[in-house]
């Protein structure tokens, strides 16, 4: 099998925060983002620009709000991001089963 054959894994997904990312949005309706920070264990900047390029790309979306006099920004997947990963995963396992 020629290179050119091999499934391709998108980029914006295959870093390791943004598919811990994708993994926890996956199996939540949503996320808040001290949540995602305290679960990939990442710190504020960081998460920060992987969400904004997730979001750049529509794979994410964002609701921001206050709680009290707190800020609170919540994530979730978009039906294109879902789509995205969903095709991410079915290109890794071609690739495992190769």
């Amino acid at each position: 099998m020629a290179a050119s054959d091999l499934p391709e894994l998108d980029a914006t997904i295959h870093g390791p925060i943004r598919l811990a990312i994708f993994s926890i949005l996956t199996g939540a309706d949503e996320a808040e983002f001290t949540y995602l920070r305290d679960r990939i264990g990442t710190t504020d900047g960081n998460l920060s620009v992987h969400l904004s390029k997730l979001e750049q790309a529509g794979f994410v979306k964002v609701q921001r709000q206050f709680v009290g006099r707190k800020p609170c920004s919540v994530y979730r997947l978009t039906e294109r991001g879902r789509r995205a990963f969903g095709e991410y995963v079915r290109n890794l396992k071609a690739l495992l089963n190769l």
